[in-house]
C-alpha cells in the first residue's frame, strides 16, 4: 500500500513519461513531415543528415527507454500502487537525460527546418560533459576563497572565537541591549 506522496510521485511520473513519449513522437514525425513536404531540397536527405538523425535517434531512444524503466510506476493485478518508481524531477543524471533529449530534439526539428548546420548544437552536450568531467577531477579555475578572500577571513574568525556567525550576530545585539535577544543565564 502506498502512502500520499508515492501517489504523488506515480503520477507526475506518468503525466511525465505521457509528456515524453508524444513530445519523442511529434519532433521526429514532424522533422519527417518537413523534410518530405515542404522542403524539396532537403529530399532525398544527404548522407550527413541520415548519419546525423540515425546516431543522435540511438542514444535518444536509450534514454527514453532508462527515464521509461526509471520511472515507471509498479502496480499489483488490481491496479494498487506497489511503487512509484524513480523520482524523474530528481536532479543528476536523470536531468541530464532529459536535456540531451532536448538538445536531440531541438537539433532534429532546427536540422529540418534551417538546415544541417543546426546540429552543431549537438556539441554542447559534449562540452558540457568535458567542463563537468574537468571539474569533478578538480581541473576548475582557482578559488580566491584560499588566497584571503571573503571566505577565508570568515574561516579564520570562526576558528578564532569558536562560534558560529548566527551566535556572533546573537552575542553583538545583546551586547547592545537588543530587547530581540533574552541573555539565559546558566
Amino acid at each position: 500500500m502506498a502512502g500520499g506522496s508515492a501517489k504523488r510521485t506515480a503520477a507526475q511520473n506518468e503525466a511525465a513519461l505521457k509528456t515524453l513519449r508524444i513530445s519523442m513522437l511529434s519532433c521526429t514525425a514532424f522533422s519527417l513531415v518537413v523534410r518530405l513536404f515542404f522542403i524539396r531540397r532537403s529530399w532525398p536527405p544527404s548522407f550527413f543528415s541520415i548519419v546525423f538523425l540515425a546516431v543522435t535517434h540511438v542514444p535518444s531512444t536509450l534514454l527514453y527507454n532508462y527515464l521509461v524503466n526509471l520511472g515507471s510506476p509498479r502496480r499489483d493485478q488490481s491496479g494498487q500502487l506497489l511503487g512509484s518508481g524513480g523520482d524523474l524531477s530528481q536532479s543528476g543524471l536523470t536531468e541530464y537525460a532529459f536535456d540531451i533529449l532536448y538538445v536531440t530534439w531541438a537539433c532534429q526539428i532546427g536540422s529540418a527546418l534551417f538546415g544541417n548546420w543546426v546540429w552543431w548544437l549537438f556539441s554542447v552536450i559534449p562540452l558540457f560533459a568535458g567542463y563537468k568531467l574537468w571539474n569533478l577531477f578538480g581541473g576548475g579555475l582557482p578559488s580566491f576563497a584560499s588566497n584571503g578572500g571573503p571566505d577565508d577571513n570568515a574561516a579564520n574568525e570562526l576558528e578564532q572565537t569558536g562560534m558560529s556567525k548566527r551566535q556572533q550576530k546573537l552575542q553583538k545585539r545583546a551586547e547592545r541591549g537588543d530587547a530581540r535577544v533574552r541573555a539565559v543565564k546558566r
